[in-house]
């Protein structure tokens, strides 16, 4: 197998589980060098730690602003050419080290989960720097502008709309697959529900519902939570924390209901067996958790999304039939409950969720990788 590099930014979660998932694919495919990097690991520790932040605390903090520069910026051709060139004068100066990573490793092929790390391997490519072929990964429903270069020599997209966004700002239709989003291919395993219970001591009679908290106000998630052990329907509720470190210690006063079963976890190493075992999850909508949740053709309700990419990634969800989007915290257990005691209305649900996972997102985008480069060697 060639060598691949996979590149990804730590902004948030997704774009290092959609490159984990895609090595994850490459090894599955035929043994060879599968490397991942931080494209932010090669750069000034000043410039590292800015661009992270200015993205984790407005999303946080000022979610409306972030809303604004990104609707703005992909609306408004003059504000977005202005953001665009301010962005690369500034990248050029914080990612050298970029260019000491290729030459090291010598990659054959690229994938960039991130628009960061494509955006600096175009400029190469412009300046004659750089022969190898490049793909994008986009890890939202939707494909915004800093997405859009026409160079690349691959685009793998989650659905038919972010496709057509990219061909009506200038990508060429044949460089883009609808793939699906990239999750571990370990979703392609069958789990039995009632073993998975049992090994992480979850009642087998009783529904489950997983709330996955990360990025959630603490506030919100204890009213959504107190109005669960409301309810006078038998049902075991898990809430994960996840990146969320306050959490865990905030709910810690909470104890099961005479009906509600509580388990409150930290961060786990077992997602998948918490999405496979479970009839329903609330979760925030970003890409990979949807992709992740979708791919177990579980239904989701969608809480909180942060304004922009997360807004469309939630209209993917309920626009698909595998969801609803809820905006009230007081509202979710209701919801949850109604939905639980009409199981026509889930099995539709769930329905919906297998026709639009794609299980097989990183396996398809591996074979379609490997497929392109022996082609491109037996030219």
């Amino acid at each position: 197998m060639p060598r691949v590099l996979l590149l990804y930014a730590s902004v948030g979660a997704g774009h290092k589980r959609a490159a984990e998932a895609l090595a994850t694919a490459f090894l599955q495919r035929q043994p060879g060098e599968v490397r991942i990097e931080d494209v932010l690991d090669h750069t000034t520790r000043l410039f590292r730690v800015a661009y992270a932040r200015s993205y984790l605390e407005l999303t946080d903090r000022a979610p409306m602003v972030w809303g604004y520069f990104y609707t703005q910026t992909n609306a408004d051709p003059t504000l977005s050419e202005f953001t665009n060139n301010l962005r690369k004068l500034v990248e050029s100066i914080g990612t050298t080290g970029l260019k000491d990573l290729l030459r090291a490793f010598q990659p054959e092929l690229i994938i960039c989960t991130h628009f960061l790390p494509m955006e600096l391997l175009v400029r190469y490519k412009r300046n004659a720097m750089l022969s190898q072929p490049v793909y994008c990964v986009v890890t939202d429903y939707v494909a915004h502008t800093f997405w859009t270069y026409t160079e690349i020599d691959g685009y793998f997209v989650g659905d038919e709309q972010t496709r057509e966004q990219l061909i009506a700002r200038g990508v060429a239709a044949k460089q883009i697959s609808v793939s699906g989003i990239p999750v571990d291919p370990i979703v392609n395993e069958p789990k039995e529900v009632e073993a998975i219970r049992l090994r992480h001591g979850l009642s087998t009679t009783y529904p489950l519902i997983t709330l996955f908290g990360g990025g959630v106000d603490d506030d919100h998630i204890r009213v959504i939570a107190e109005h669960f052990l409301s309810s006078t329907l038998d049902m075991t509720l898990v809430v994960v924390a996840g990146r969320n470190p306050t959490l865990v210690e905030s709910l810690s006063d909470l104890t099961a209901s005479a009906h509600v079963q509580l388990r409150i976890l930290g961060f786990v190493d077992y997602v998948d067996d918490l999405i496979a075992a479970t009839d329903l999850v609330i979760t925030k909508a970003g890409g990979l958790i949807v992709s992740e949740v979708l791919a177990r053709a579980v239904p989701l309700i969608v809480i909180e999304p942060i304004p922009g990419h997360e807004e469309w990634n939630a209209d993917y969800v309920v626009s698909c039939g595998a969801g609803v989007q809820l905006r009230i915290p007081a509202s979710v257990a209701r919801t949850a409950v109604h939905m639980l005691q009409h199981p026509d209305t889930l099995a539709l649900m769930r329905s919906a969720a297998t026709s639009a996972g794609r299980p097989r997102a990183a396996l398809d985008i591996a074979e379609r990788v490997l497929a392109d480069f022996l082609n491109r060697r037996h030219k």
